[in-house]
């Protein structure tokens, strides 16, 4: 599996594994509590022409969901036959697989005869961010083979919200976005896709009512009137992702550059998970991506100032 399926403490631990905005934007949120004695309405009109104005679509365009994933399985439910083709790029997020393989299909490490395509952009673990031309020749790709290219910008808004490709608008493309990292929020369980009206409501008539319960719902709309605080969260992440892989190079660490809050780090000849216990006994946690076909490297987030400096500094212990 690509992530920690239950939620588990790190008392005592500095934890770089989970790769949140270190930087989220900060208001006030005081959801009504009488909202739970009520259903929410399964239709989410408000929240739906919230979004649908911020990214300058119909409402009919938006589809919701407890977070990213169900997004990525109700999608896959829905354009997914059993025995067809699907096209995933390893090393990248692993519940595309996953989903694609609950769905009946199978995954394949090209777009030729796919009935769907899923490209993670910035990509996890690697950080690496396509230029929004190559996101578009996808688009005309798919468009003429009738594939439909599902683009998940989970990490976009903490890297460069110019590459995005939400703004378009084909019948071939579907565009994930996610409040958890960028709010550093993941509790709350809220995201929401846009893409063709057809393709919605029928994504929308195979994901299970009141998917969004009302307090995420709230907070929804709350962080959504506050985006523009991501702007300082990205020059800042910037700064301090700038400063670690300067310091990886002084120390002779291999990385791949990044374009987000987390960076890709080589191992060389040590196991993966053997980095990962040694960083464990200095107080450290990192995440293993041998689950994601590389088995010798670790991925870390990007903290603050100080948190950072102490990573570098077991670091240097820790892979020598």
């Amino acid at each position: 599996m690509g992530h920690i399926r239950l939620g588990c403490a790190t008392d005592g631990l500095l934890d770089f594994s989970q790769n949140l905005n270190p930087f989220p934007p900060s208001f006030s949120w005081n959801p009504d509590k009488s909202l739970v004695s009520f259903y929410p309405d399964d239709r989410y009109p408000r929240l739906k022409e919230e979004i649908a104005r911020i990214e300058g679509c119909s409402p009919d365009m938006i589809c919701l969901g407890n977070g990213s994933v169900e997004i990525m399985r109700t999608f896959c439910h829905t354009v997914i036959s059993p025995g067809d083709k699907v096209a995933v790029f390893p090393p990248t997020f692993s519940e595309y697989d996953l989903s694609v393989r609950i769905a009946g299909g199978i995954s394949v490490p090209a777009s030729d005869g796919a009935v769907a395509e899923f490209i993670c952009n910035p990509n996890n673990p690697t950080g690496a961010l396509l230029e929004r031309e190559a996101v578009l020749d996808r688009i005309a790709s798919a468009e003429e083979v009738g594939r439909i290219l599902f683009v998940d910008e989970a990490f976009i808004d903490l890297a460069d919200p110019s590459r995005s490709v939400i703004d378009m608008r084909s019948p071939s493309l579907f565009v994930l976005r996610s409040l958890t990292k960028a709010y550093a929020v993941p509790g709350i369980r809220f995201g929401y896709g846009v893409g063709d009206p057809d393709l919605v409501a029928a994504m929308e008539a195979v994901r299970p009512p009141w998917t969004v319960n009302a307090f995420a719902e709230a907070y929804a709309l709350e962080a959504l009137a506050n985006r523009d605080q991501l702007i300082s969260s990205r020059e800042a992440i910037r700064v301090e992702r700038e400063w670690m892989q300067e310091r990886f190079e002084r120390l002779g660490i291999s990385f791949e550059p990044s374009s987000v809050n987390f960076i890709l780090i080589s191992t060389g000849r040590i196991p993966a998970a053997d980095v990962k216990e040694r960083l464990l006994g200095e107080g450290i946690l990192v995440r293993d991506c041998t689950s994601f076909g590389l088995p010798f490297a670790v991925r870390v987030a990007v903290r603050t100032r100080g948190e950072n400096e102490r990573l570098v500094e077991v670091l240097a212990r820790c892979m020598h």
